[in-house]
């Protein structure tokens, strides 16, 4: 059981990319961060390479499409913790790969879908009680630009062209989410906010990591710099109902 000033995070999908970055960044700013992850070599590698860098860190088995796999998460943090002060839902996927809209199987949609949004409610609706035994908290959904329909909308914008009707849905929704839980919350001293983290180097979306980085792609550092800037915000700070990425906020 952890002493209630420890700050206590779980990242989704931490065991590379995004997800890896905002754990070695908080753990390296006294942060104990759970590495949630759905493969447990990847996850336990991340684990050791952490605690080399002189991080605080465990290994949480986590799909978040397994909602038994949720549950067993939620009590072994209960358990050895006591609870939570983070939460941030970074996992996701985007298996639509630009097909129109018009040819688009629901199937691959659902996909989208099931990791982007049902998932993240799932993991948020388990945590929410051990977050409320933190409080106050912090919950930090990794939303996307592509998910905002202010700039989808607009013919000045980049987004207006792009078309990804599985993974642009999944993450306005997850932004609704953001939305909704931060007005529920607000009582129980617990923020709410969606990060954009731009269009990072990872293996998002089954790019190849060794592969270069196409002109505009941002390292991983940048890509996880608003999450670590939101997750790092003073306990206790009131900012929430809020969509940003690093240059500012950005419309619904």
């Amino acid at each position: 059981m952890s002493d209630k000033n420890e700050i206590i995070t779980l990242i989704t999908g931490a065991d590379k990319g995004i997800g890896f970055e905002t754990a070695q960044a908080l753990g390296q700013k006294g942060q104990h961060v759970l590495i949630g992850a759905r493969n447990q070599e990847r996850g336990e590698k991340a684990v050791k390479q952490l605690e080399a860098a002189g991080v605080k860190a465990d290994f949480i088995q986590l799909d978040v499409t397994d909602k038994a796999q949720i549950k067993t998460a939620a009590d072994k943090i209960k358990t050895d913790y006591g609870y939570l002060s983070i939460l941030i839902n970074n996992a996701g996927i985007a298996m639509d790969h630009h097909q129109p809209a018009s040819q688009l199987s629901t199937d691959t949609i659902r996909q989208d879908f099931d990791v982007n949004y049902f998932g993240l409610i799932d993991v948020t609706q388990a945590m929410i009680p051990l977050l409320k035994a933190g409080k106050p908290a912090k919950i930090i959904n990794v939303a996307s630009n592509m998910g905002s329909m202010g700039l989808a909308s607009d013919p000045n914008s980049r987004f207006y062209k792009v078309n990804s009707l599985g993974y642009q849905s999944s993450k306005a929704s997850v932004n609704f989410a953001t939305i909704i839980f931060s007005k529920e919350l607000a009582a129980d001293d617990i923020t709410v906010n969606s990060v954009n983290p731009g269009w990072t180097a990872t293996g998002f979306g089954g790019r190849p990591e060794d592969a270069p980085a196409p002109a505009g792609m941002q390292d991983v550092a940048t890509g996880a710099a608003q999450i670590i800037k939101m997750a790092s915000l003073p306990q206790g700070d009131k900012t929430t109902g809020t969509f940003t990425e690093n240059a500012g906020t950005l419309p619904w």
